[in-house]
């Protein structure tokens, strides 16, 4: 199948860049340059916003049935192309494949399932006493996205707000833009009306503030680093723009005293913040342990680590393939250099060379001797690393587990009373309690640093709405 990564979406067109540049897409395991898409321009931006302006009304007035059934259409066109997606991902993100298909690619799409399946049930009214009240499209929706999860967090923007009546502008991320494109193939593929969703791939620093900025857009939605959240939040709302930002997070696992079976809880959290080489904004990065079972924890820590094999995400048997590009390789290393500098003990990992031998790997690591006043428990290092800290009593550990600027996502594991009432405690958006799964049909997002809004369930697609009440039994 022949990919238009050469061109812009912009009104149901694939059409040429207004400028030249190119920016090169790099595969981390190899390190080669296996694609280029335009390095989009300010112009570019504009005639995806006049679309999208330009379509929203009408698109807006189109009965929810046949946008539910256009969306199922996209979902078949997906899923038909699940083999090809998935190889595409391994190559511009890194990501094992075994993990990009179920992650990566099958997870988005039931994301998508469980928006199409909740629009279709959202009653079209709500009657007060006095009143009749809708929810009416917010308008043009920016949506700009993160490298990390490609089509994951495309999907929990782009779909909500076209159900909800609303047209969009995307700026995938610039590190790893492919997957994007089949998203587009497959609105094109669906018969969606041109306009309603339009794609354009560039640098964020210059097309990301040029959409928080341009008058015609009515909200903005990104996920990324709360840096850069809280710039493009600050500066939409000098326009009054509706922010809805996803961010990101320093999440705690608390490990209750007296865990019979400490597999399953290591586990999960190592699937947490291993998979993914840990560019996961929920990765459970800081491990709460009690002081006095911090030997027998640590055993299990160790004696699981070797299943998190580092290698070829081709294979597999990988568990964990590399960093996505080189500037995240760098970081990581100075954060594991920095642990070692601040006092803490490297049980698990190594400080990789400085410059990488071939693709962006660095294994898994394990620091204790951790106290959380240290940038490593302060900070997101989005990569492979684990802090473990200790606690005394129970008051202790929410009080470590509550001392971070972030909110987005905890876990306990213990006698479940006991680990619901520690959850409780916690101010997080998303607490899991043991071996609870993830619910894609609930609200998910952060409180704190961690962001504003929610994307996930009902409130994903209230978020791209606003309450419209009419007056009509003679209040007024």
């Amino acid at each position: 199948m022949t990919h238009r990564f050469d061109c812009q979406y912009i009104n149901g067109q694939w059409i040429p860049s207004t400028g030249d540049a190119k920016i090169e897409v790099e595969n981390p395991a190899t390190r080669e340059i296996f694609a280029t898409v335009p390095d989009g321009t300010v112009e570019d931006v504009d005639r995806a916003v006049a679309a999208a302006k330009a379509a929203q009304p009408a698109w807006e007035k189109v009965p929810m049935a046949e946008r539910v059934a256009l969306m199922r259409r996209v979902i078949d066109y997906l899923k038909a192309h699940a083999d090809e997606i998935t190889e595409l991902e391994v190559k511009e993100l890194g990501a094992p494949v075994t993990f990009t298909r179920n992650l990566h690619v099958n997870y988005p799409i039931a994301r998508i399932v469980s928006f199409t399946d909740l629009a279709e049930k959202l009653p079209d009214h709500y009657d007060f006493p006095e009143s009749t009240c809708t929810r009416e499209p917010v308008g043009v929706v920016a949506c700009i996205t993160p490298w990390n999860y490609p089509l994951g967090q495309v999907v929990q923007k782009v779909p909500p707000a076209i159900l909800m009546g609303n047209t969009c502008v995307l700026k995938a991320s610039q590190h790893t833009p492919l997957t994007a494109y089949f998203l587009a193939e497959a609105f094109e593929a669906a018969g969606l009306p041109p306009g309603v969703f339009n794609l354009v791939s560039g640098r964020g620093r210059s097309l990301g503030d040029r959409l928080a900025t341009h008058p015609d857009v009515d909200m903005v939605s990104f996920t990324g680093s709360t840096t850069v959240g809280s710039m493009l939040g600050q500066r939409g709302l000098a326009s009054l723009k509706r922010p809805h930002l996803e961010l990101g997070g320093k999440s705690p696992f608390v490990f209750l005293p007296g865990i019979e079976n400490l597999e399953p809880a290591v586990k999960k959290l190592f699937d947490s913040i291993f998979l993914n080489a840990g560019q996961t904004c929920t990765a459970l990065s800081r491990l709460l342990v009690p002081e006095a079972e911090f030997d027998l924890i640590v055993k299990e820590l160790l004696r699981q680590i070797p299943n998190y094999r580092t290698g070829d995400p081709t294979d597999a048997k990988t568990a964990v393939g590399p960093l996505s590009s080189l500037a995240q390789y760098r970081k990581v290393r100075s954060y594991l250099e920095l642990g070692l500098e601040e006092g803490a003990t490297l049980i698990a990992g190594a400080v990789p060379p400085e410059e990488p031998e071939g693709g962006y790997f660095i294994e898994p690591a394990i620091f204790t001797n951790v106290k959380n006043d240290m940038r490593i428990a302060r900070e997101e290092i989005f990569g492979p690393v684990l802090c473990v800290l200790t606690y005394k009593t129970l008051d202790e550990a929410a009080a470590i587990a509550n001392d971070t600027v972030y909110g987005l996502n905890a876990a306990v594991w213990g006698k479940k009373d006991e680990a619901i009432d520690m959850a409780k405690r916690i101010r997080a958006g998303n607490v899991y309690v043991n071996d609870g799964p993830r619910d894609i049909t609930a609200p998910f997002g952060g409180m704190k640093a961690s962001g504003l809004g929610r994307e996930g369930g009902p409130e994903g697609l209230f978020a791209f709405t606003e309450w419209r009440a009419i007056f009509d039994k003679g209040v007024l």
